[in-house]
């Protein structure tokens, strides 16, 4: 299994950080478990859900394809 970082990985890590949330908050926020976010970005989970990634981008505030464009 590879551990590269996927586009929405990258996209959420990049967003969350500007907006200044913690991934403990953005668990809270988006109603996912905080091991669901780490590994996420972390490449771990290369192909999250989408009713998590649903759940990220509306805790984010962000529309779907924010975090799917490259």
């Amino acid at each position: 299994m590879s551990n590269k970082i996927s586009t929405i990985a990258k996209n959420i890590r990049k967003i969350r950080k500007k907006r200044g949330i913690s991934q403990d908050k953005l668990s809270k926020l988006a109603d996912v478990a905080y091991n669901t976010i780490i590994k996420i970005e972390s490449g771990a989970i290369q192909n999250p859900t989408i009713e998590t990634v649903q759940k990220i981008a509306k805790a984010l505030g962000v529309s779907l394809d924010e975090l799917t464009k490259s």
